[in-house]
């Protein structure tokens, strides 16, 4: 009997456990929340928490591109294919899933609720693991699967102790009810992206009229094109054409030159986004080292506010408040977070003239995003040193081989860790959203094979 031990519940735990299940495997999914195939992102219920994605592109299902679509449908049979649907809706479908997925196994699904503290090599050779939970409960495993998801925002540069621990201060906005009795008066969010449009409409539905958000760079995420606006064919075929161009570009700025001709010329950068979108981590791997640098520290934001865009009635809500002055953004580097008697004082470098501004705000959000798991999360710094894993590229994630078998100290590819999702981050590019998501776990079932097979060729498998 083949065991794999599935560590985190979310969307990568769930599609990895469905496929592993698929193949054969018996398989213990490991996630402290209730509800597994929620996750961060799928949990929220509000209604302006929209997918950040049209329902057509997130089925769950490699073999059936619909399967999410079909399934709004019998919930509301109005539903579109470019029609964003509520995030919540995503969650109860990945809870569908698993339990189908249950069903079908007859037996080889076990849902264990908890946190994963450690993971051991007893034979110290790459054989079975045993994993360790933070209740002290064992799990002897064959294989083991991180699908952490997304690691908690990182704290921000020259922020003050006192700050911190005051409740003026929201180190994660998605802990439940973190936001529920913030002190009245003007509200800073620290960040522009997805995160902080979601605390803005939340604040602002309860009746916050002051807020403010504060990047470098002072941009929001674009918006995705309304249903019913078709895209221009001749732009996704233009821009297929210059695949082998961007490729062969050897730098960030010539890559960025040709992306700005191809939307000048097709009239529709969209299209040019969308069309590049299953080439994107072949791009971003023919980069030298140099270029990925370049990219990481002048581009990227750029690239992220056009490629993870709102949905449309989400980005009509947040011109609505910034037309009412309910929100301000500020193009600013952030220089200090210290606690007053009024409230918290943060210091500002605005991003163009360079002036100095010290205001004050009752409450300041933590909105910057996902952190860097090699830093945040405990498990992963254990495994980083027992040198079980190792940081992938700029420290974005762990490193990994093309499969997403866990590369070691030496890296040699470890035969039992694996992984997918935003984990992968930095040897991949595109590796957090749904679809890409789906087919890591197909791939990583295909790797793994049957688990009555001889655990020496599935060794030589990884290393070949």
């Amino acid at each position: 009997m083949g065991i794999a031990v599935v560590v985190g519940g979310g969307c990568s735990g769930v599609l990895a456990t469905r496929e592993l299940l698929r193949t054969g495997w018996h398989v213990v999914l490991v996630d402290p929340g209730a509800r597994p195939g929620r996750g961060l992102a799928y949990s929220t219920a509000a209604p302006w928490h929209l997918l950040n994605a049209p329902a057509a592109a997130m089925s769950a299902d490699p073999d059936r591109p619909d399967d999410f679509l079909r399934w709004c449908r019998l919930r509301d049979p109005a539903t579109g294919p470019a029609d964003f649907v509520p995030r919540s809706w995503y969650g109860d479908y990945l809870t569908e899933l698993l339990r189908t997925a249950d069903e079908i196994a007859q037996g080889r699904l076990t849902v264990q609720r908890g946190r994963v503290a450690r993971i051991f090599e007893p034979s110290g050779s790459g054989g079975p693991l045993t994993v360790l939970l933070t209740d002290d409960v064992v799990i002897p495993a064959d294989r083991v699967v991180l699908a952490l998801g997304h690691p908690a925002p990182a704290t921000p540069a020259r922020l003050d102790a006192a700050a911190a621990r005051s409740g003026a201060y929201v180190a994660d906005p998605w802990r439940p009810g973190a936001l529920d009795a913030l002190p009245e008066g003007p509200v800073l969010l620290i960040g522009t992206g997805l995160t902080a449009v979601d605390v803005a409409l939340t604040l602002s539905s309860a009746g916050r009229r002051d807020l403010t958000a504060v990047s470098r760079h002072g941009l929001l995420p674009q918006a995705h094109r309304r249903p019913g606006t078709v895209p221009p064919v001749a732009a996704a075929e233009a821009t297929i054409e210059a695949l082998p161009e961007l490729l062969a570009a050897g730098s960030a700025a010539r890559v960025l030159r040709t992306l700005r001709r191809l939307a000048a010329e097709t009239g529709d950068w969209r299209a040019v986004f969308d069309a590049l979108r299953p080439h994107w981590d072949t791009l971003w791997q023919s980069l030298p080292e140099p270029g990925q640098h370049r990219f990481l520290r002048h581009l990227a934001r750029h690239w992220e506010v056009h490629r993870h865009r709102m949905a449309p009635a989400v980005a009509d809500g947040m011109t609505a408040l910034r037309d009412s002055g309910a929100l301000r953004l500020r193009a600013a580097e952030l220089c200090g977070i210290e606690a007053t008697d009024q409230g918290v004082r943060v210091v500002l470098r605005e991003r163009h003239g360079g002036a100095i501004t010290a205001p004050v705000y009752s409450a300041v959000v933590n909105c910057t995003g996902p952190g860097r798991i090699v830093e945040s999360d405990p498990l992963v710094r254990a495994l980083v040193a027992e040198g079980m894993a190792r940081p992938g590229p700029y420290r974005l994630g762990l490193d990994t081989d093309p499969h997403g078998a866990l590369l070691r100290r030496d890296g040699s590819a470890h035969p039992a860790l694996w992984t997918l999702g935003p984990i992968r981050r930095g040897v991949l590019w595109e590796t957090t959203a749904a679809p890409e998501i789906r087919a890591q776990a197909r791939a990583l079932s295909t790797a793994l094979g049957d688990p009555g097979r001889d655990r020496a060729a599935v060794a030589e498998c990884v290393d070949s």
